[in-house]
């Protein structure tokens, strides 16, 4: 019975074994066509992962590309606008250097016509008082008592005018002094004399011109408060001077120099409605375009 059991125990081993390994092959063989499958499968979906990553950095490229080319374009839009800026804001220095000479031309037109007005006028003053001694010259000699007077008295000859007619400069001829003297830069002097053309006759029209240019003496010297207040006199008291229009573009100008821009714009635009027929009113329309300022249709 030992003996038995012993065999038995011994040989089941090499069976199991034998059988193992006759199981064995087929196992190897199932185990490696299943790696295979296995193998083939990775393959496939490494090669499509490469082929996703080809494609995408092919994408990523192009994109890259268009991204630098906006860029460029975005650089030189900015350059062109910056190069535009530059010659806009180039044109405008431009445009209001040529305005400021255009002011300067018309205001000197202006002074001759002015100085033009007062030689006419003297010298019909001149004609006026040959005229009139022609007449004396014609009339018949008085009489030994002396000819009376207006009042019936007669002219004694120590007769005098009123103290104030003696202290009262010429009216023409100051105001043609004054209008030299400026056109002369001699302000001071010129000052002067348009303030007696005003103090003396501040109901003649000549006034308000000697006004307006007791405002340019002090424009011209930026005084601009001075100029301003001589400009208001002129709008406020001569409205219908020649010199009116004149008077609001510069005070408008004025108002522009002490940073005030609202209150010049204001100016200019009731230049504008005010006088729009003038050759101020388009001096005011240049520089309000040149600011950039929008003139409306109705001012």
């Amino acid at each position: 019975m030992n003996i038995a059991r012993t065999l038995r125990n011994r040989i089941l081993p090499i069976i199991l074994v034998a059988g193992l390994l006759n199981f064995a092959p087929a196992r190897a063989h199932a185990v490696s066509k299943e790696i295979v499958e296995l193998q083939t499968q990775v393959q496939q979906l490494l090669d499509m992962v490469q082929r996703l990553q080809s494609t995408m950095d092919t994408r990523f490229g192009v994109i890259q590309h268009l991204v630098e080319q906006t860029a460029d374009s975005t650089n030189r839009m900015s350059t062109a606008v910056s190069d535009l800026q530059q010659k806009i804001a180039a044109q405008n220095e431009a445009l209001s250097g040529k305005l400021d000479t255009t002011s300067g031309s018309v205001q000197s037109l202006s002074d001759s016509v002015d100085e033009l007005k007062a030689r006419i006028g003297k010298l019909q003053e001149t004609v006026n008082t040959l005229q009139t001694q022609m007449q004396n010259m014609q009339a018949p000699p008085p009489s030994q008592g002396g000819e009376p007077g207006a009042s019936g008295q007669p002219a004694g000859p120590g007769a005098a005018s009123s103290p104030a007619a003696n202290q009262a400069p010429p009216l023409q001829e100051t105001y043609q002094a004054g209008i030299r003297d400026f056109n002369g830069a001699k302000y001071n002097v010129a000052q002067g004399e348009f303030q007696d053309v005003v103090q003396y006759y501040p109901n003649d029209d000549l006034a308000g011109q000697a006004q307006f240019y007791l405002g340019e003496i002090a424009y011209r010297q930026q005084n601009y408060n001075d100029a301003i207040k001589s400009y208001n006199a002129v709008l406020e008291s001569f409205p219908t001077s020649s010199k009116a229009a004149a008077a609001q573009l510069h005070k408008g100008l004025a108002l522009l120099a002490q940073n005030r821009r609202n209150p010049g714009v204001e100016e200019l635009r009731t230049l504008i409605r005010k006088h729009p027929q003038t050759p101020e009113a388009a001096q005011a329309r240049s520089k309000l375009n040149g600011m950039g300022v929008r003139i409306t249709a109705s001012r």
